[in-house]
């Protein structure tokens, strides 16, 4: 066949998933929705299109501007492609905000598109862990959040020298930028978008930026001093009615009375990009010299709800990727090796064996709860159908040919072991357990 073939590569910024590798994505998400369900979050979803407007109320000019999938539909609807989850649930909460009872606690694992430059931990598209707590004021909710986190790393084996958990306030940031360096409202907003983006970009870039934007030179030099102060001279330059500084002494308070403080720490720069984060922020770190960079990253919602309702529901919660989340396992070795197992068991075939014999004999393993795959070409020389087993990953081969089948019994073959046993077939399940969990 001749002409021009299609390529074989998924769009930029996108993955395909091959079995080995849904089987990774599958684990790590399983082991998520263990924890989070433990601490009693019920999973919802939502659309992967939203109204383009949705994200244009609060998201913020980068994500709006540079980073959103967005098109005109047949019937002239301006629409998104979800680049984030949050929009989307506040919605839904408000679509039903008399039906509901508050608190509530939602997780989701959706896909997000976001059209940015891919690089290592950033694709254009990844799948998120997404939890939230809604209807919930005080610092119990923004506490259960980061020990929530806290016990996700700790399911995957991940220590605390492997990571930390840095937190801040908005309000705070905006109480010290007004008090501070007595910047005006329009000011504050350049700073905490000048200093989101600080890290990754230079230092004459970061400057240029502020000075550009009428900060002026005065108030750059404060803002040094200011990422120079401790939390605690931080809050002596402030009023004593300073809700930020409350919230923050509260929550690090309960931090330490739960032995949670070891886990986090007081970080300035920690704003989150998004316009609609109100109050406490927070961004899990990987400490590995290879991959120092933010894992992820959440905070308190206090008026994202009030875009669609006049009741005024705050809420907290965080969105945990699985690219950036998928490097930090492989670099500190928390992947099992055994993911690359495949079915549990291989049922060798014959062929002047009835295939009907197989498939009874599938049915069996099956209804005793053990996966397994015949191999279909029944004409196939066992060699051949022992390095199918072996290349798939199958710990057992079973064989029924037509002399165990007068015996009423089946040959098992432990593949590490090289070893092989014929069982009769009222006992060759207990057996066969038995070398499955080895």
């Amino acid at each position: 066949m001749g002409g021009t073939f299609l390529a074989t590569n998924p769009y930029k910024g996108t993955r395909d998933f091959y079995p080995e590798d849904m089987r990774l994505r599958n684990w790590f998400f399983s082991k998520m929705r263990d924890v989070v369900e433990q601490y009693g979050y019920e999973e919802y979803g939502g659309p992967i299109l939203e109204s383009f407007d949705l994200y244009a109320a609060k998201s913020g000019q980068e994500l709006v501007n540079e980073q959103i999938y967005h098109f005109e539909d047949k019937g002239n609807r301006r629409l998104a492609i979800r680049p984030e989850m949050t929009p989307t649930v506040a919605r839904m909460v408000a679509s039903r905000i008399n039906e509901l009872a508050f608190p509530l606690r939602w997780y989701s694992i959706a896909n997000l598109m976001r059209y940015e430059r891919p690089q290592k931990g950033r694709l254009r598209e990844h799948w998120q862990l997404n939890v939230d707590v809604f209807g919930e004021e005080g610092i119990h909710a923004d506490f259960e959040i980061l020990s929530l986190i806290v016990d996700l790393m700790q399911a995957f084996g991940a220590d605390g020298g492997m990571y930390n958990l840095r937190i801040s306030n908005r309000r705070f940031f905006n109480d010290v930028m007004r008090e501070v360096l007595k910047a005006a409202p329009e000011q504050i907003h350049v700073i905490s978008k000048a200093v989101d983006k600080r890290s990754k970009i230079s230092e004459e870039e970061y400057r240029n930026w502020l000075a550009d934007s009428g900060i002026s030179p005065e108030q750059v030099a404060q803002l040094d001093k200011v990422f120079a102060s401790s939390f605690e001279e931080l809050c002596a330059c402030l009023p004593a009615d300073s809700r930020g500084v409350a919230e923050l002494q509260g929550l690090f308070s309960l931090l330490e009375e739960t032995g949670f403080n070891s886990f986090c720490e007081f970080d300035f720069s920690v704003l989150r990009g998004f316009d609609y984060y109100t109050g406490t922020v927070f961004e899990v770190f990987d400490t590995s010299p290879e991959n120092r960079r933010s894992l992820f990253g959440g905070g308190r919602y206090d008026d994202l709800i009030g875009l669609f309702s006049k009741q005024a529901v705050s809420g907290i919660g965080f969105g945990f990727g699985d690219v950036t989340f998928q490097d930090f396992l492989q670099i500190h070795n928390l992947i099992p090796a055994d993911l690359a197992a495949t079915g549990e068991v291989m049922i060798a075939t014959f062929e002047d064996t009835p295939y009907r014999e197989y498939a009874r004999l599938s049915s069996e393993l099956r209804s005793a709860g053990i996966a397994n795959n015949i191999y279909l070409d029944v004409s196939a020389k066992m060699k051949k159908q022992l390095t199918y087993a072996e290349r798939k990953g199958f710990p057992v081969v079973v064989f029924l040919g037509r002399q165990e089948i007068e015996d009423g019994a089946v040959v098992i073959k432990h593949m590490a072991r090289r070893e092989q046993e014929t069982v009769s077939r009222g006992e060759y399940l207990e057996k066969l357990r038995g070398w499955l969990k080895s």
